[in-house]
C-alpha cells in the first residue's frame, strides 16, 4: 500500500484557505472579502507582530506571525480567484527582488558599501517604472509619524535637508508658535500638523526613531497611569489633580534605580 503523501506546513495552510475561499461549501465571511476589506487586519496583524516581539514571548511571536502570514495567503488567495496572480507568484517575485538587491552574495557585485549599493539598486527599480518623484514609493497608508520620518529621509538623499540639529530644533520653536498664534481650528489643525513633522525631523536628525519612541512613550504613560490606580485602590476618579499628580510623582519615582 502506497503511503500517504504528507502535505508541507505551507501547502497544507494554501489549501485552507482555498477551502475556505471555495463557493461550495467555503466560509460566506471569507467569500464576501476582497483585498480591501482584508488590509485593514494586515495592517493590525503586522502591529501585533511588532507587540509580541516587544513583550519577549518566543510562543507569542510564532502565533502573530502565523497570523500575518495568512494575510499573504488570504490575499494571494483573493488574487487566484480574481485570475490575477497566485501565491508561488508572490513567493517567486520577493525571492527574485532579494536575489536582485543582494548581487554581493548571489552574484558578483562586490562591494564594501552594502546601503549604498541597495539603495542604487532600488532608484534603479523606480526609474525602470518611468519618471517619479524622490518621494514616490512612500506608502500612503504608513503610520503618519514613520510616513514622515521616511519622506525626510527620500527628501534628504538629494540634498534637501538642515546641515545639523540645529535648523530644526529652531523649526520646532518656530512651529511651536504659530500654534499658540492660530486663530481658527482650521489654522491649529494645519499648525499642530507642521509642529509634529518639524519634531519627527528633529527625531530623524538624532539618529531617534519617532514611531517607536513615540510608541514607548505610550508604553510607559499606560504603564505608570496604571500604577497611579492602583495607589489609589482602582480607581482615581473623584480624586483632586493635585492628589493625582501626587500619585504620579510616586510611580515615577518608584521607577528611578
Amino acid at each position: 500500500m502506497a503511503e500517504p503523501v504528507l502535505q508541507s506546513p505551507i501547502d497544507r495552510l494554501l489549501a485552507i484557505m482555498r477551502q475556505l475561499r471555495n463557493p461550495d461549501g467555503g466560509c460566506e465571511w471569507d467569500l464576501a472579502q476582497d483585498f480591501s476589506t482584508i488590509a485593514p487586519y494586515t495592517i493590525e496583524e503586522a502591529y501585533e507582530v511588532a507587540d509580541a516581539i516587544a513583550g519577549g514571548d518566543p510562543a507569542a511571536i510564532c502565533d502573530e506571525l502565523g497570523d500575518l502570514l495568512l494575510q499573504v495567503v488570504f490575499h494571494s488567495q483573493i488574487a487566484t480567484d480574481d485570475g490575477l496572480f497566485g501565491f508561488d507568484d508572490v513567493a517567486n517575485a520577493i525571492s527574485d527582488k532579494m536575489e536582485r538587491r543582494h548581487p554581493h552574495i548571489f552574484g558578483d557585485g562586490k562591494t564594501d558599501d552594502v546601503r549604498q549599493q541597495w539603495e542604487a539598486i532600488k532608484a534603479t527599480e523606480r526609474a525602470a517604472d518611468g519618471p517619479t518623484s524622490a518621494l514616490s514609493g512612500v506608502a500612503l497608508s504608513l503610520p503618519s509619524l514613520l510616513r514622515a520620518q521616511k519622506l525626510q529621509a527620500r527628501a534628504a538623499r538629494v540634498g534637501f535637508d538642515w546641515p545639523d540639529t540645529d535648523g530644526p530644533l529652531d523649526k520646532i520653536a518656530e512651529e511651536l508658535a504659530e500654534v499658540a498664534a492660530a486663530s481658527s481650528d482650521a489654522d491649529r489643525h494645519e499648525e499642530v500638523g507642521d509642529l509634529l513633522f518639524a519634531v519627527v525631523n528633529y527625531a530623524r536628525k538624532l539618529g531617534v526613531d519617532a514611531e517607536s519612541a513615540l510608541r514607548d512613550a505610550n508604553g510607559k504613560f499606560a504603564r505608570r497611569f496604571a500604577g497611579m490606580e492602583d495607589r489609589a485602590g482602582g480607581s482615581l476618579s473623584g480624586l483632586s489633580l493635585d492628589a493625582q499628580e501626587a500619585h504620579w510623582q510616586a510611580v515615577k519615582a518608584s521607577e528611578r534605580p
